[in-house]
């Protein structure tokens, strides 16, 4: 058998207390492996272009192309693992130690990698705490200055079978962080105000183009501030910067704001680019960045969508930056615990996820309950539990969640989620007429709701006119294309096709539904029902099953008494569902 000898970047990873876990629950830690592997793992190798040499149970031996690639993959890893883990009891955690060497390997004929280099990184990771990442010194002088992160010296180390001591450097994620006991508890209340942000004015290259980069920055601080609890630095007071060369810390400090939102736009040809960065001030760290791609047609007309796009990826980025720094309060209050419930709620489907979502709301509010925004996301929950078929009190969690959002209303009524809210409850209730002008509502108080869009959707399938929900869903999608509530729209398309016999383009959206989300079990259900209809009965199979792992109460029976309209067309229609699955192995119950 040949072999080749090289220098390889290699990432060595492992469970800690795997076996802990499997012997509590072995079915259980399988299968959060699994989904940890497909949505959080594989594409972080994949995105750093790394390549899976092979999986020992709960251990891999990867190979990059760079040690840079390599460590990024793995805080990727780890951080990831911060937010997954938030909510869960310690001796349930799945928590990752991780390694990663700069040496000299064997590549068998089939591919396996061996010797010093691999031993190395394998010893590397099982010193590593958990949660950790441990490089030694010839990866860390490759990376040092090329990711944001800093090092711990851990000095020198023997490690068993190496023959020489090794320099050893720990990597300082948020999963390391989160770890450390906090030494001033107050530090965390006492900084900027939660969701404070400066949009600073955006650079172009052609000057000729200012009006309309200009226009982009004042849009998007005006749509920004129209969020509920967001506090937007001014127009004039941003623009003072413009044109300056600033310090994002010292900005943070002159303003009393978290984040900074800096970008820019150029022109090329019949297109133009939007390339934008959220900054943390307080560290400096890069949150999230972004590129925005559109052919020129009407400026105004695409800054209006830019703009919108960019508004609803924000909020969820911003959202999901408050998670993660709410985690490491020590005496988290009521907003810190509603920011934890929305992480979990912007997850998926899955009955776990919605359960540790509503206790951080019912939480939130036991310390407040005037947190309006943790009981809007209380019903949320409640709303997408009835109509997930997850339970047979449906009706019951229905006029729970349209009570809660009836006294949020009451309280303010310009609160454009609440209507969204009670919109999509009406919509499944009957009351599609009541639904839909309430999203319309929603929309008119800030116009950026995307979501109400999409609920206008199902409004119009649910009152017997499938026909009209693509159109308001593509009109979602438009405003917020990678909106973590898409694969849920994308569902009422597929849905809606289905009831018209359009079956292949159901095929369609529901595929896209999936991709877009795999905890949703109501989108594995329908794509089972149209397979069958079909009569591709093994390819329905696995959908079926794969909803079943995520609901395995739901039956046609639950399915059918959750009907929500008494529409003639919408109740002829829903028939061959009910057919389709059954076809496809849905229990009856």
């Amino acid at each position: 058998m040949s072999e080749t000898r090289k220098i390889a970047a290699i990432l060595v990873a492992d469970v800690v207390g795997h076996s802990r876990l499997a012997g509590a629950d072995e079915d259980r830690t399988l299968s959060r492996l699994r989904g940890l592997r497909s949505d959080l793992i594989d594409p972080a190798i994949a995105a750093h272009h790394g390549r899976i040499v092979k999986r020992t149970g709960d251990g891999s031996l990867i190979e990059f192309r760079s040690v840079v690639d390599a460590v990024r993959c793995a805080i990727e890893v780890q951080n990831g693992m911060v937010e997954r883990n938030a909510g869960v009891p310690e001796d349930r955690r799945i928590e990752f130690r991780i390694g990663v060497h700069l040496g000299d390997v064997v590549e068998e004929a089939d591919g396996d990698l061996m010797g010093d280099g691999v031993n190395i990184a394998a010893r590397l990771e099982s010193i590593a705490e958990p949660g950790g990442i441990c490089l030694s010194e010839d990866a860390y002088r490759q990376v040092r200055d090329k990711v944001k992160e800093s090092f711990a010296d851990l000095g020198q180390k023997e490690l068993k079978n190496i023959a020489r001591p090794v320099q050893i450097y720990a990597v300082n994620t948020e999963a390391a962080r989160a770890k450390e006991t906090p030494t001033a508890p107050a530090a965390e209340k006492s900084g900027p105000p939660r969701l404070s942000i400066v949009v600073l004015p955006f650079t172009g290259a052609d000057a000729s183009q200012d009006y309309f980069v200009d226009g982009v920055t004042e849009s998007l601080t005006t749509d920004l501030s129209r969020m509920r609890g967001m506090l937007v630095i001014g127009r004039n007071t941003a623009f003072t910067y413009k044109g300056k060369a600033v310090d994002l810390k010292q900005i943070g400090r002159e303003l009393n704001v978290r984040y900074v939102l800096e970008g820019s736009v150029q022109r090329g040809g019949n297109r133009m680019r939007v390339n934008v960065q959220l900054i943390d001030t307080e560290t400096g760290n890069h949150l999230w960045a972004d590129r925005f791609d559109k052919p020129v047609a009407d400026l105004f007309d695409m800054q209006d969508e830019i703009v919108a796009r960019l508004a609803n990826t924000l909020n969820t980025q911003l959202v999901a930056a408050e998670a993660r720094r709410s985690e490491r309060a020590p005496n988290p209050d009521s907003i810190d615990l509603y920011f934890q419930g929305m992480a979990w709620n912007h997850k998926g489907f899955r009955p776990e996820f919605l359960a540790q979502a509503r206790e951080f709301f019912e939480r939130a509010l036991a310390l407040d309950p005037g947190n309006l925004d943790a009981l809007v996301g209380s019903a949320a929950v409640d709303t997408v539990v009835a109509v997930s078929y997850l339970v047979d009190d449906r009706s019951a969690r229905l006029a729970s969640a349209e009570a809660a959002l009836a006294r949020s209303l009451s309280l303010a009524p310009d609160h454009a989620l609440a209507h969204e809210g009670i919109g999509r409850v009406q919509i499944y209730t009957n009351r599609a007429a009541q639904g839909i002008a309430e999203c319309e509502r929603a929309l008119l108080l800030d116009r950026n709701v995307a979501t109400a869009h999409a609920t206008i959707g199902l409004g119009k399938l649910m009152a017997g006119r499938p026909e009209e929900t693509e159109a308001h869903v593509s009109e979602a999608l438009r405003l917020s294309p990678r909106d973590n509530r898409a694969f849920a729209w994308m569902q009422f398309v597929g849905a809606a096709k289905l009831h018209l016999g359009k079956d292949a383009e159901a095929i369609g959206w529901l595929g896209r539904s999936i991709e877009a989300n795999r905890n949703h079990a109501l989108s594995q259900f329908y794509l089972g029902a149209v397979l069958a209809l079909l009569g591709r009965t093994p390819e329905a199979r696995p959908a079926v099953e794969a909803g079943l792992a995520m609901n395995p109460t739901f039956t046609i029976s639950r399915f059918r008494a959750g009907v929500g309209s008494d529409n003639a067309t919408y109740l002829a229609q829903r028939q061959r569902v009910y057919d389709g699955m059954r076809k496809a192995g849905v229990p009856e119950g």
